[in-house]
């Protein structure tokens, strides 16, 4: 029997132990740490994506004209301006204005000493009026020569000798009254009148010193004695590339900006181009009229225009709205041309989409949008050399 048991024995397989499952609060723990660690990484792995300012494109208006994309630069003149002088050489004895007073046409500005012409008046005066004794008593005696004459009472010699005198009176009291015209007219250029409404501003004698005809000066004698400006005439000249002349159409309009308001936007319109170039700096002058009058626009500021292009006949005259944004916001092409530019747009989930876009008129802290983006579109401000199309980007703090 023992043979039998132990031979069994040797025939039975050896089973290995059956491991139980792992507890499901292991897999809880590991879990629990994968969240946390995740959680740290998010929190403390260091985020690439650049930081940017949004800012949104504004509406700048429409019209019936469309930008040209042609800006220049000049200045802002008067069309009337006259430096008063003397027509004679005299002392100042009266200058009744100063620098920023109006003045109106006929107004006596200033006045010279005119005791010489009045007395020179008051001679010619004199021997006018015995001109004129002499005339008064020749005439009736003509008369009374002339009807003895017809009766046959004096001979036709005589009446020819009275009728002599008689022209001779008449032709002195004429050459008396011209003396009299003459120097009454001498006295009147005495007084310097303004030769139209405007203000004064310059003013460059002063009473007690001796003013001369333009052109008749020497030494300390003054040429001038104040300078009177038309503000109603006031215009802007610029030089325009005379490669791009072509843009420029008369009756055109154009939005001015001058310097010292660039936030200034001010009417205008071309008057005329002047038919000549200038050969030293490659520019054609054009004149452009402001349409709306500011006391702010003074002669000599300095001025950029923005020419805008004029409808074509039959073209509808609704365009599309054209946009401002900050300088900031648009990345120049970097070829020297300052006519177009690219933008970067945030959409969804912060990604980056590149634009090219057609730039018009720029001033110190906005710039035109022609075309390539619409009125509330959202722009990155900053970073843009850092920026590249399809980039994620993070709202800075204070968009």
């Amino acid at each position: 029997m023992s043979d039998k048991s132990a031979l069994l024995d040797s025939l039975k397989i050896e089973r290995a132990p059956v491991r139980r499952g792992t507890s499901p609060w292991v897999w809880a723990v590991l879990a629990v740490l994968l969240l946390a660690g995740a959680g740290a990484g998010w929190y403390f792995w260091p985020d690439n994506r650049i930081a940017v300012h949004v800012v949104t494109a504004s509406a700048e208006g429409s019209g019936g004209a469309s930008g040209s994309g042609l800006d220049a630069s000049g200045y802002v003149v008067a069309r009337r301006k006259a430096t008063l002088a003397t027509k004679i050489l005299g002392k100042l004895t009266e200058v009744n204005f100063e620098e920023g007073q109006k003045v109106k046409a006929g107004d006596i500005v200033a006045r010279l000493d005119d005791s010489n012409y009045s007395a020179a008046l008051r001679q010619a005066q004199a021997v006018a009026a015995q001109a004129k004794a002499t005339l008064d008593n020749t005439e009736p005696l003509y008369r009374r020569y002339r009807a003895a004459n017809e009766n046959g009472g004096i001979s036709s010699y005589a009446l020819e000798t009275q009728r002599l005198a008689y022209e001779n009176a008449r032709t002195a009291y004429a050459v008396a009254l011209a003396a009299v015209n003459f120097a009454q007219a001498a006295e009147n250029d005495t007084y310097v009148r303004a030769p139209f409404d405007g203000i004064v501003t310059v003013k460059v004698a002063q009473v007690g010193e001796i003013v001369a005809p333009s052109g008749a000066g020497a030494g300390d004698t003054r040429t001038g004695i104040v300078t009177v400006v038309d503000m109603n005439s006031l215009e802007v000249e610029v030089d325009v590339s005379e490669n791009y002349i072509e843009r420029v159409q008369v009756a055109a309009p154009v939005t001015i900006h001058l310097d010292a308001y660039p936030d200034l936007d001010i009417p205008g319109s071309v008057i005329a181009i002047i038919p000549t170039a200038d050969q030293s700096k490659g520019t054609v002058q054009v004149r452009v009229a402001i349409k709306a009058k500011d006391s702010r626009i003074l002669p000599q500021m300095a001025a950029r225009v923005a020419f805008l292009n004029m409808p074509e006949k039959g073209a509808s005259t609704a365009v599309a709205s054209r946009v401002s944004v900050p300088v900031g916001a648009v990345l120049p092409n970097g070829q020297g041309n300052n006519k177009t530019g690219s933008v970067f747009i945030i959409g969804e989930e912060g990604k980056i989409e590149k634009r090219d876009v057609a730039l018009g008129l720029k001033t110190a802290t906005n710039v035109t949008i022609l075309s390539g983006i619409s009125a509330g579109e959202r722009l990155a401000g900053d970073n843009l050399d850092k920026l590249h199309d399809g980039d994620h980007v993070k709202v800075a703090e204070g968009s």
